[in-house]
């Protein structure tokens, strides 16, 4: 069955590719900056000259993000800086196989079967990892890795000591706590989510922690936990890289919740490598592409982009 499955990735390849269009149609998304003036890609791109890190915030099922994505790739390869592509969509633990892959070793199906890919990774992601390989730049496999992820939700950050020493050796040291700012927004929107949206984060966490007491789920404070496992391990991938490649520019995809308004990873990154400068990009679907909301969109990023929310999308995502 396994095999089936690897032989049905490498089939769909093809096909799939087409999903992601050469560029992205201008039609399809308005750019603009932090305080809702227009801008351009061009300005935008220009921009990334003096960032040593950009992230690029995205909902995961956002085909104009996707694509948009790729143009930004192509267009900082065009540079004069060393480009590596950082992606939460691969966990620290592939890293070798990923790179095994850049180097023309293995197969591309044997790649798969071993990197454990998002199931949409040969629609939104694959040309991005194929423009890398073509151009011999990196990709770091930055996330942390899910099972460990999960062990917090459930035990809490002290289980991680329980680990081997191997299996730490895919975990930041040390895990240092998310924001109060971040736990806010967190708290606030699980806690919206799961139908506690009238009360504080307090009274949420309160709330979920009853319930996952009696249910054996993972509490408020578990999920926030694991969140910034995630955040904490996608800075950590980020400043290694950095510290290795001083004179590179990374440009990292992730979920918009990791980095927008410089929550999440950006807050990690800066105790981690404070004197690198960060460009902050959030990608967020609308259905007016001329509608800057302020209250809505201001300060999510250095740059906002609006994109079109009528084009079909392949599942549900959340943040």
């Amino acid at each position: 069955m396994r095999s089936l499955l690897v032989l049905a990735f490498a089939l769909a390849a093809v096909p799939a590719l087409a999903q992601i269009p050469e560029a992205a149609e201008p039609s399809t998304f308005r750019i603009y900056t932090a305080d809702g003036g227009p801008a351009s890609f061009d300005s935008l791109t220009a921009a990334f000259v003096g960032a040593d890190v950009v992230f690029l915030g995205e909902q995961h099922n956002d085909p104009v993000a996707h694509a948009l994505q790729l143009d930004l790739l192509r267009a900082t390869t065009e540079g004069e800086r060393p480009v590596a592509l950082s992606l939460e969509m691969f966990e620290q633990d592939v890293q070798l196989v990923l790179d095994e892959y850049l180097a023309g070793l293995i197969r591309e199906r044997d790649f798969l079967a071993a990197a454990r890919p998002w199931s949409n990774y040969d629609s939104d992601y694959r040309l991005l990892v194929e423009h890398a390989r073509a151009n011999g730049q990196p990709v770091l496999a930055a996330n942390a890795p899910a099972r460990y992820v999960r062990l917090v939700s459930q035990r809490g950050v002290g289980a991680l000591a329980q680990l081997p020493l191997q299996a730490r050796a895919y975990l930041p040291t040390p895990v240092v706590p998310a924001s109060n700012a971040l736990a806010d927004k967190f708290l606030a929107l699980m806690g919206s989510m799961m139908g506690h949206g009238g009360g504080s984060s307090a009274d949420s966490s309160a709330a979920s922690s009853h319930t996952a007491q009696s249910s054996g789920m993972p509490s408020l404070d578990g999920m926030l936990a694991a969140q910034n496992l995630r955040d904490v391990g996608m800075a950590d991938a980020i400043a290694q890289h950095r510290a290795a490649q001083p004179d590179a520019v990374v440009l990292h995809v992730t979920g918009s919740f990791h980095s927008e308004g410089g929550l999440g990873i950006p807050e990690h990154l800066a105790r981690l490598r404070p004197d690198d400068r960060v460009l902050i990009v959030t990608m967020v679907p609308a259905g007016d592409l001329d509608a800057f909301d302020p209250e809505a969109h201001a300060g999510l990023g250095d740059f906002v982009v609006l994109t079109d929310a009528s084009l079909p999308r392949s599942y549900e995502a959340g943040f």
